[in-house]
């Protein structure tokens, strides 16, 4: 009996220790979770963000294209009449003059060309002349009925024919002495020129080799590069059309290219014109830049970096890029109030501007926007600004 009581005693102590046990265990719990949120709070009250005001200034808006530069002027020199090449009058490489001889092709032929054509045109004259004096005593004669019609009119008509080939001979001359002019061969721009493409002694002409050099005019160059359907319709949008001059702007469509060692060539370029229609195999369209090149340090045919000014905008609202952030609501970022309390703010950006982006609705300038912690951050919150000057320090 004894026995029976001690253990119901012992299994009701048991219960009691069990349930004591629990109840502190959900007590240390709820402190915990407790103390906790009341931490997070703590900590979302103390968070320390960098900011900066958003800025207003005048930004330029540029396009970077990959270009090449060809000379202004590339004229082929080329023999128009068929001969030996008998002399070469000028340095390979170097810089010529407009008109200054550069080949002479044997001539022998021509000039004896021009002789005959000459003796043929003296013959005509001489028969002209004999025929106009027929005519002078005829005309009298038949005024006073000595000669008959027939008589002057065969007299007309031998010095008008005799006329015409004084013509026809003139015209004769003047073709073979043009002709004989071709057997030098002139520059017919000013540039460097290359080197030879026929030796001396080589046949040349129409019919045979008529390429002898090719003359390059380089101190103004064309940058040609390509621009997509895209940019055309970006350009429109800003009541810019790239190509055209238009007054009512203050501003050029100004290029910039890079030369081959990096640096910026110290020259701009101005657009001149762009093709009106898209090729359909690239989506894109050809646009042409002038560029002074006066110590002839821009070669043609090289590849080059362009830089294009596509539009400036006065007073627009600028933001750095790391302060942005993109969802699939949009693009958002975190403005500090007054009140030290932060907005998630959705916005309308529009182009880069290097490390920034324009802000087209959303933002007002001076407005404080958090550039480092927004990580941490959620709409709503306090935060302890830092400006960027005192978070160096």
């Amino acid at each position: 009996m004894t026995k029976s009581l001690s253990f119901g005693n012992l299994s009701k102590r048991a219960s009691i220790a069990i349930v004591f046990g629990i109840v502190v265990i959900v007590a240390a719990l709820i402190t915990i979770l407790c103390l906790k949120s009341s931490g997070n709070k703590t900590a979302e009250a103390t968070a320390i963000v960098s900011v900066e005001p958003a800025e207003v200034r005048d930004v330029n808006i540029y396009g970077e294209y990959v270009g090449r530069i060809r000379a202004q002027q590339f004229v082929e020199v080329r023999a128009r009449v068929e001969g030996y090449l008998q002399k070469m009058l000028f340095k390979e490489g170097s810089f010529i003059n407009k008109g200054q001889t550069l080949f002479i092709i044997d001539p022998t032929i021509y000039s004896a060309k021009v002789n005959k054509a000459a003796a043929q045109l003296n013959k005509a004259k001489a028969i002209a002349v004999k025929a106009k004096r027929d005519l002078d005593r005829i005309r009298p004669l038949y005024e006073a009925n000595a000669a008959s019609q027939l008589d002057l009119d065969n007299a007309v008509a031998a010095y008008e024919g005799a006329t015409a080939d004084v013509a026809v001979c003139q015209a004769d001359l003047t073709q073979a002495q043009l002709t004989l002019g071709y057997t030098s061969v002139k520059s017919p721009i000013s540039g460097y020129i290359s080197q030879r493409s026929a030796d001396i002694g080589t046949l040349v002409g129409p019919s045979a080799q008529s390429l002898l050099a090719t003359v390059v005019k380089s101190d103004t160059v064309r940058v040609d590069f390509s621009m997509t359907a895209l940019d055309y319709l970006k350009s429109k949008s800003r009541n810019v059309t790239i190509g055209e001059d238009d007054k009512k702007r203050d501003w050029e469509s100004t290029v910039t290219i890079t030369l081959a060692d990096g640096k910026e060539y110290p020259f701009k370029g101005v657009v001149d014109f762009a093709d009106p229609q898209v090729d359909p195999k690239t989506g894109t369209f050809s646009v042409r830049a002038e560029m002074p090149n006066p110590d002839h340090i821009l070669l043609p045919g090289e590849f080059t970096k362009v830089k294009l000014l596509l539009d400036v905008r006065d007073s627009v609202v600028i933001v750095p890029q790391k302060a942005l952030t993109v969802d699939k609501g949009g693009a958002f970022i975190y403005v500090v109030r007054p009140d030290s309390v932060v907005e998630k703010r959705f916005i309308e950006t529009g182009p880069e501007v290097g490390n920034e982006i324009l802000v087209e609705r959303g933002l007002a300038g001076g407005e404080q926007i958090v550039t480092e912690g927004f990580h941490k951050l959620r709409h709503g919150i306090k935060v302890n600004p830092a400006t960027a000057d005192s978070s160096e320090k």
